[in-house]
């Protein structure tokens, strides 16, 4: 088997995902990579010694690559994105998409046009607990399901979102959509639908009122992120762009009438999502997110708070690396790249949750007005359904 050529663009903390893909001899291997700092360039190359670094990703569009882990900041997946795209470079794209509709919708298009192939990482979607839920809900544990209601404790949320690029909206318009893509995108998928209206309320209720920042160019994400930071009015050396919020709550109607609410909370003392998925014939619940947890799921009729259910399954998978989510995620783009075919994730339901979140957004900041989503082209939605063949 000839090894696909990869490139890696963007060598924050999340780039790291690529070295599932990097296994010389074994089918795949990363042979450039690329960023503006030269300090983040050199620590890559101690992960691929072979590989050619480079500063600008205009640079990798002729190296004759296979594909490319595009994990920039959020503001730079679109640009980039498209380049690829129309170079004939397959590209898997962090999460989320864009950081709107809009631009969601011109890397579909870009894909659409060229045949290159495109991939979102919605790494959740492999996540043991979501498999179960769904699973669950496949097999007709609670009937039709009805409402979705997910409340994410953001635990470090001071940490990994309010101390760099995170925090300003320019760079990401706002958590609801940068955080809240995640956790839209599995409630789309239990749901079996997509959001077409949204409203939300919201703001920045702890971390604009400390006033002690600090520009952190130049730094890496492990410099700034430590869990002795606590309570959250002890943090030090915020971002000194801040205008994101930390606490928003979303009403969401799905084109298929389910109701899904989400919320979301950056100063909490845990740091998990909980799931609760109601249905004509019961509901399902998950505590805990990773191994360790479980799933309950209530059936049969009864009075006040009961911690037995009538059905417990338990969550498999790891405590660290999105419940061990990423190996999986990384190695069906990988095999999407050489083989194409079915995946669990989706460029359309990847901007679904863009246009979500970025609606919900903007109702957030027009004190709650309700906004409508606007429809996707008809024969994008066909193409990339279709496994993106004509």
């Amino acid at each position: 088997m000839t090894d696909l050529r990869f490139g890696v663009v963007g060598l924050g903390a999340r780039s790291r995902i690529a070295q599932y893909a990097h296994r010389p001899g074994e089918g795949s291997e990363v042979v450039a990579v690329c960023d503006p700092v030269a300090g983040q360039r050199d620590l890559a190359l101690e992960l691929y010694p072979d590989a050619t670094a480079y500063a600008d990703h205009s640079e990798l569009l002729d190296q004759k690559l296979d594909g490319v882990f595009l994990t920039t900041p959020d503001d730079l997946h679109e640009g980039p994105a498209i380049d690829f795209l129309e170079a004939g470079v397959s590209v898997f794209v962090e999460k989320p998409l864009a950081i709107t509709t809009e631009g969601s919708d011109r890397v579909l298009q870009a894909a659409y046009d060229s045949g290159a192939r495109l991939y979102v990482g919605h790494n959740m979607r492999h996540m043991p607990v979501v498999l179960t839920m769904r699973q669950l809900i496949q097999d007709g544990a609670i009937g039709d399901v009805k409402a979705i209601w997910c409340r994410h404790f953001v635990g470090h949320g001071g940490d990994f979102y309010f101390k760099d690029w995170h925090a300003d909206r320019t760079r990401t318009t706002g958590l609801l959509l940068q955080k809240g893509a995640h956790d839209i995108d599995v409630m789309h998928w239990l749901a079996g639908g997509y959001t077409t209206r949204v409203n939300a309320m919201g703001a920045l209720t702890l971390y604009g009122g400390i006033t002690d920042r600090l520009d952190r160019t130049g730094q890496r994400f492990k410099d700034f992120v430590s869990s002795d930071n606590w309570p959250p009015l002890e943090q030090k050396g915020l971002a000194p762009v801040m205008d994101v919020e930390d606490l928003s709550m979303a009403n969401l109607l799905l084109d298929n009438g389910v109701f899904m609410t989400y919320e979301q909370c950056h100063y909490t003392p845990d740091y998990w999502r909980n799931y609760t998925v109601i249905g004509t014939h019961g509901r399902l619940e998950n505590f805990g997110d990773t191994a360790g947890g479980v799933v309950k799921v209530w059936n049969s009729r009864r009075s006040g708070y009961r911690e037995d259910a009538d059905q417990v399954v338990e969550i498999a998978g790891e405590t660290e690396h999105h419940g061990g989510a990423d190996p999986h995620l990384v190695a069906e783009f990988v095999n999407f790249v050489r083989d194409g075919g079915a995946t669990l994730t989706s460029p359309i339901a990847a901007r679904a949750a863009v246009a979500a979140g970025y609606a919900a957004t903007q109702s957030l900041r027009a004190n709650g007005v309700p906004q409508d989503v606007p429809a996707l082209d008809p024969a994008l939605v066909a193409y990339f359904d279709n496994g993106q063949t004509r």
